[in-house]
């Protein structure tokens, strides 16, 4: 680290909470960004393939999105009326987030983060319904808040006396670890849904508030559920008294390639939908789209967010969803994905660390594996990887209840070239740690 860097280190160390980590054994000061690219205080360049955590759709300071911010500033544009005023673009973007949800779902609120759009989405399922719990599945995640880290299904997100009543862990449709020898991944996911319900019947007296599920569990270590175990979910919920929430706040806006949203292209239609990360392109910026009897089951209460609906997001979130408008970027997301398909299951041919090779779109991931027969998880190597990756010129990210999942979500806007630079960093990063042992 340079003298600056130390000293940033060092008032980190002693002023931010101990909760503040950071990916790598230097951390990296990154001060500078365009499209896919970054740059830190040094002045290296890298391909950012994570996006902060999977938040970036259009690009680092795109164009388009400077000009109008710019606009606004410099025409004195209000900062912050707060929703209790006539705001233009926080209309038109709740209008524009109602046309690219399935038919019904056409009432918008605003929040600042994917947490806070969760925690909307469970009250009002609890309101509307008149029950208290909720059924969410382990390893997935659902924010950092009270009740959305109860939602969430791995330790590492817990505190001590942190856990609230009304929220119930189901089995995850997670095929690689637990799908048993020859088993199809259709038949594996009519299992998970049985076992779903069976978590109704012994934990509930036979009502539900809701279910809240992602179709990629995005920390849980990007698990992909199959579709049919989605649809039964939403069966299921419904069949309960449920409303089904379906969190999109890392596959939201089109990121998988398949839809707008992905349950709805995976045959679902939610009762409600929350998202965040890609909508802003960065920007702190969450929603929940719900139905017209979901919103008025809500009417004679105050609620509200200081900064939900802030004009310099949403405007930024519209100025996002026109760039993928108009630059066809849902076709590029399609296109890239299946060309990483491609090239990250030949790298899983080649090098035994990879177990499994798991996404859709632009959302990759990548289990790392010890032993390919007892599958351990293989935590430190994952590091390892990512720091080779580093060095490399390459930002990647890791999730997974153990560590052990490389995940990567570059912007909408990567080329094939880039692509392929990102499978040649990780072909060239798995390589140099499989040669070095890494210390358990």
């Amino acid at each position: 680290m340079n003298e600056q860097d130390q000293e940033l280190y060092e008032l980190r160390k002693r002023h931010l909470t101990h909760t503040a980590n950071h990916y790598y054994k230097e951390p990296l000061h990154l001060v500078k960004a365009s499209g896919t690219r970054v740059w830190d205080s040094n002045g290296k360049e890298y391909l950012d393939a994570i996006c902060g955590i999977v938040s970036i759709s259009v690009g680092h300071n795109h164009p388009k999105v400077k000009q109008a911010l710019i606009e606004r500033f410099n025409n004195d544009g209000i900062q912050h009326p707060s929703i209790l005023y006539q705001n233009e673009p926080t209309i038109k973007l709740a209008q524009r987030l109602a046309e690219y949800s399935p038919p019904g779902l056409n009432r918008v609120f605003f929040s600042n983060s994917g947490s806070e759009a969760n925690e909307y989405a469970v009250m009002a399922a609890r309101n509307i319904t008149g029950e208290e719990l909720v059924i969410s599945l382990k390893h997935g995640y659902h924010g950092g808040t009270l009740l959305t880290t109860t939602l969430c299904g791995h330790s590492t997100w817990k505190f001590r006396g942190q856990p609230l009543a009304g929220v119930v862990h189901a089995t995850p449709p997670y095929y690689y670890r637990n799908a048993t020898e020859g088993q199809s991944a259709e038949d594996y996911a009519r299992q998970c849904a049985r076992e779903l319900e069976e978590t109704i019947l012994t934990t509930s007296r036979g009502k539900i508030a809701g279910m809240i599920i992602e179709p990629i569990m995005g920390v849980g270590g990007f698990i992909d559920a199959h579709p049919v175990f989605l649809q039964e979910a939403y069966r299921i919920c419904k069949k309960y008294g449920g409303m089904y929430i379906s969190d999109e706040v890392q596959t939201g806006i089109g990121r998988t390639g398949e839809g707008f949203f992905a349950a709805p292209a995976m045959g679902v239609t939610p009762d409600m939908i929350t998202m965040a990360k890609s909508l802003g392109n960065g920007a702190p910026i969450g929603a929940v789209v719900m139905t017209d009897e979901i919103s008025e089951a809500l009417a004679g209460k105050l609620h509200f967010n200081t900064f939900g609906g802030d004009p310099y997001q949403t405007l930024q979130a519209l100025v996002c969803l026109d760039i993928i408008e108009e630059d066809n970027l849902m076709a590029n997301i399609s296109e890239m994905g299946e060309f990483l398909q491609e090239r990250l299951n030949a790298l899983k041919e080649k090098h035994q660390l990879v177990g499994d090779v798991r996404g859709r779109g632009l959302m990759w991931g990548l289990e790392l594996v010890r032993d390919r027969q007892t599958k351990e998880h293989a935590g430190s190597e994952t590091i390892a990887v990512m720091e080779a990756a580093r060095e490399r010129g390459l930002l990647i990210g890791k999730g997974g209840l153990h560590g052990n999942v490389i995940r990567f979500s570059p912007p909408y806007t990567i080329s094939r070239e880039e692509c392929e630079r990102i499978v040649e960093v990780l072909d060239q990063s798995l390589a140099a740690v499989a040669a070095v042992p890494v210390s358990v």
